[in-house]
């Protein structure tokens, strides 16, 4: 335990105490949501992002731990295990090394030493090694013997000896790695017979390309790996050949005789042969993993920002899922986003029945006392937006474009077909879209997270770190906002603490079978869920209307006691003291401190009365853009336009201005002074007004400037 805490504290630089009570919390099985919201006498007030990094660590060392172990095992069955080689294998805390050190005793195929060593060479390398030896050639003939016809075969073999114990010499191995990291230039060729090729021509600024490997940014790196994995170019790592084999040199070579010559020949071979190749390669696959996070962090910020968009609430809404020959799918939902109704219009050619759509859709608004219109902003949006806006609706109807992004990927999926096994995928995209309008959290939660097309590169990354990273984010955003016990799928139950997929299954089934949930206490009727899990989870799943209003709140119920307790002294009631701020703020919260329960709960719990179950989120906002902007051919320099940021990356964020095509806005002309993060200055759905600076027609690109 001692040994594992001191490594997240190395890694982190945060309090012992804070790490030792988190990582005994997280062996308790606790989640992370639960532990920063609730535990924060025991973290030292830690939020979700320090536990998050204490999570990856104490991973990281587990799988540490778990290869020594495997390495041990190996080194025994080898009989090569001294008690000295397994303390200093026990003391690393770090793969890399570790790997360096077990490099000498891996079983591997069949190499040129291997196959040396078996002709009895050894002895001859070590005489070279000793570098005292003269007439080598001499001492050579007297292992002309077998597979050896030769003294100049006999020397061939006993400097590939020689090149595998200079490639296992840690020292050497760390200066190369340290010239990699501080001097390496990746560069690339075109594939020649690619030049022409179609596919080719989006990576034409890597045909011939090279810069500094340690200062290449993350999106270009990944785009240049992605360019050689479809065959288009070759990637090389290089630093000054000459250099780094005479640092070899330096620390090898002590004389200067017969056996220098066969150590120099050795080294040139162990370098170009054995440490560049395998260096060169890790050095790129550091860089990629670099690539890798940043690229994951991307993905992550622009999730959270996405998930914990703007939601219209519970208002009926008339959905559209907008097309030109195939017409536009129009659904009508509840409140509660229960489907109420399904017909495809026909506004746009051919067939062009745009009264008829008008009249139909003026209809279904009056009929289902529709309250606000989401359009899907996919093909034929524009134009179905404009023709909603011709519509005269008898009460005030707001009118939203919504992302359209990954519907496709729900509506064809189990749950869709789980929930509307009668529609087609055109309805259940219909669907999903003014779901998104009402609640983004609870609908986009099941959608494959990837499929939402948020990342920069995300196929390109660590596909098991960025599932990962990803699952850690949502299941943050849906604890930070809480649940409806009583209407939400399982798939959005699925991410609250300590519930997962199949208690959430057992909870909706239990909810249909039993009907709606009253109390909190009433989770622990449902099938297999325990106290664990009930003590996770309780406080983020809210019911309604409940008897008790604090079971529609951020308070977990193991606190219920205290608030009781204040109000009992207070003499009024808990309804009474909920959104009485001035009462709740005159309250003595050092009074109520016990050995477990500290200032920073009580302080959560007094916030949360003055606004209990308050979501964190915006309300969304109708925007509407420059209506005489249809194609990128309308576009000007210096027009200053309407936009919603629909993605960021690390060198700008994408815009949509209402075309077919998304502007840019390059980091550089986010704004007037450096921007290290693109996420200080913009957020995903945003609405800004951009500067157009430059219209590539045949490219298809557009360059824009953010206006304050």
């Amino acid at each position: 335990m001692i040994q594992i805490i001191n490594y997240i504290i190395s890694q982190t630089q945060l309090t012992e105490t804070s790490v030792k009570n988190t990582v005994e919390l997280l062996n308790e099985d606790c989640t992370i949501p639960f532990i920063s919201r609730y535990r924060k006498e025991r973290t030292g007030n830690l939020d979700e992002v320090q536990i998050g990094e204490i999570v990856k660590y104490k991973e990281q060392f587990e799988a540490l731990e778990k290869r020594k172990a495997t390495i041990i095992k190996a080194l025994e069955e080898q009989e090569v295990l001294t008690a000295e080689l397994k303390d200093k294998i026990e003391f690393i805390l770090d793969l890399t090394a570790l790997e360096d050190l077990y490099l000498p005793f891996k079983k591997s195929r069949k190499t040129k030493a291997e196959t040396a060593r078996k002709n009895g060479l050894e002895p001859l390398a070590k005489i070279i090694m000793s570098q005292n030896a003269r007439d080598i050639e001499s001492i050579a003939f007297n292992y002309v013997k077998g597979e050896v016809n030769s003294a100049s075969d006999a020397l061939e073999g006993a400097r590939h000896i020689i090149a595998e114990w200079i490639n296992e010499r840690t020292d050497i191995r760390n200066n190369i790695r340290h010239q990699l990291e501080r001097f390496a230039i990746i560069s690339t060729k075109v594939v020649k017979s690619k030049t022409e090729d179609e596919a080719a021509q989006k990576y034409r600024d890597y045909f011939d390309w090279s810069e500094s490997l340690s200062r290449i940014p993350s999106h270009r790196l990944l785009a240049i790996l992605r360019a050689e994995n479809e065959g288009f170019i070759k990637v090389k790592i290089e630093i000054d050949d000459d250099k780094a084999i005479s640092k070899i040199e330096e620390r090898i070579i002590r004389s200067n005789n017969d056996c220098t010559a066969q150590i120099k020949v050795a080294i040139q071979d162990a370098y170009k042969r054995l440490l560049m190749p395998s260096l060169s390669n890790e050095s790129l696959q550091n860089a990629k993993e670099k690539a890798d996070e940043s690229a994951i962090n991307v993905f992550a910020k622009n999730l959270k920002q996405l998930l914990l968009g703007s939601p219209i609430g519970e208002k009926r809404v008339l959905a559209i899922d907008p097309g030109f020959r195939t017409g536009c799918k129009v659904v009508c939902l509840d409140a509660q986003g229960q489907l109420k109704y399904n017909e495809t219009i026909y506004p746009h050619p051919p067939k062009s029945d745009a009264s008829g759509a008008i009249k139909k859709i003026s209809s279904l608004a009056d009929a289902y006392k529709i309250e606000a219109i989401a359009i899907g902003n996919g093909t034929a949006s524009r134009e179905t937006e404009a023709l909603i806006r011709k519509v005269h609706f008898k009460n005030d109807v707001q009118v939203f474009v919504v992302s359209e992004a990954g519907a496709s990927i729900y509506s064809a999926s189990k749950i869709a077909r789980e929930e509307f096994p009668n529609y087609d995928v055109t309805v259940r995209g219909s669907v999903s879209i003014g779901r998104r309008l009402q609640d983004p959290l609870a609908e986009l939660v099941k959608i494959d997270a990837k499929s939402i097309g948020v990342g920069q590169y995300q196929h390109d990354v660590d596909q098991t770190k960025l599932q990962k990273s990803l699952d850690m984010v949502v299941e943050n955003c849906v604890n930070s906002v809480g649940v409806n016990i009583n209407t939400a799928s399982k798939s959005l139950l699925s991410y609250v603490s300590g519930i997962g997929p199949k208690l959430a299954e057992n909870i909706f089934d239990f909810r249909n079978e039993q009907g709606v949930f009253v109390t909190r206490e009433d989770i622990k009727k449902v099938p297999r869920l325990g106290n664990k899990a009930f003590e996770q989870g309780a406080a983020f799943l809210r019911i309604k209307e409940a008897k008790n209003p604090l079971d529609d709140s951020a308070v977990h119920p193991e606190s219920y006691a205290i608030v009781e307790k204040m109000a009992k002294d207070l003499g009024k009631t808990i309804q009474e003291l909920i959104g009485n701020s001035a009462t709740l703020q005159k309250i003595d919260l050092k009074k109520y401190c016990t050995e477990s329960v500290g200032l920073p709960t009580l302080q959560d719990i007094i916030k949360e009365l003055e606004k209990p179950g308050l979501d964190i989120r915006e309300q969304a906002k109708v925007f509407t853009f420059n209506q005489n902007i249809k194609t990128i051919n309308d576009l000007r320099e210096g027009q200053l336009l309407p936009g919603i940021v629909n993605n960021i990356t690390n060198f700008g964020c994408f815009v949509d201005i209402g075309i077919k095509e998304s502007g840019l806005i390059h980091v550089s002309n986010l704004a007037d002074s450096f921007v290290s993060d693109v996420n200080e200055h913009v957020h995903l759905h945003q609405q800004i007004i951009v500067k157009v600076l430059e219209v590539d027609i045949p490219r298809k690109r557009i360059q824009l400037k953010l206006h304050k």
